[in-house]
């Protein structure tokens, strides 16, 4: 089976962070290591792969009730903190321990991935809310390379209650349960639901997932765990 790894797609739309951080588009991204590394990371930032039709920009929040019932949100929530950068991801359940690095947005409005060389990094949209805020976080990982798996390897295995911590340039710990891991078709992919801004502290895991369509030169699903602040 070819190697699954990250990489740019098309163009999503994600609402603001709380406070005055514009709107800007982000991307859900997967493509194979040969083509990172030729249009990446040889000085352009688009490749040649497809992820969906655009889509229309995410939906204003929808009341927290309706929310939690359609992610299949449950237990207490935890009061949002601060804006703080993150340092390090922990999930113990797949024995993740890992850095961060700010991910932005290049000259083609492509959510540049992670570095494709390191194994055990993950990256957040710096420009959007950091983990444990008001809002929607992301969070985006490899799942391996040609010769190895990487930091997200394992995250299909993280199911409805499991937890993970984010821990932040500020010294604080933001600890975060699992509302669901669910896999989405790219051209059925739900751009509200995952990237709607929340009154709710939120964190998305998000990587690839399905098979890898050479024809298309991308993979055919991505998978994103949907969580919360407690």
């Amino acid at each position: 089976m070819a190697a699954r790894l990250p990489s740019p797609a098309e163009t999503k739309s994600v609402p603001p962070g709380q406070g005055s951080r514009p709107r800007v588009p982000l991307m859900v991204w997967c493509a194979g290591i040969l083509i990172l590394a030729m249009s990446l990371f040889g000085g352009q930032d688009e490749t040649s792969d497809s992820y969906a039709k655009p889509h229309a920009a995410a939906a204003p929040a929808p009341s927290s009730s309706s929310a939690e019932r359609a992610a299949g949100k449950t237990g207490e929530r935890g009061k949002p903190l601060p804006w703080s950068k993150p340092t390090r991801l922990l999930i113990p359940k797949i024995s993740v321990d890992a850095p961060f690095t700010e991910l932005a947005i290049g000259s083609a409005g492509k959510l540049q991935p992670p570095p494709a060389g390191d194994t055990n990094l993950v990256g957040w949209y710096a420009k959007g809310v950091s983990p444990g805020e008001a809002g929607t976080s992301i969070i985006a990982g490899h799942v391996d390379t040609t010769t190895s798996p990487a930091v997200f390897a394992d995250l299909s295995d993280l199911n409805k209650g499991d937890k993970f911590t984010v821990k932040r340039a500020d010294g604080r710990t933001a600890s975060f349960v699992v509302d669901s891991a669910e896999t989405f078709a790219k051209n059925d992919f739900p751009d509200e639901r995952v990237y709607a801004d929340t009154s709710d502290a939120e964190v998305r895991l998000i990587t690839c997932a399905g098979e890898y369509d050479h024809a298309a030169k991308d993979y055919t699903e991505n998978l994103v765990v949907f969580a919360h602040l407690v």
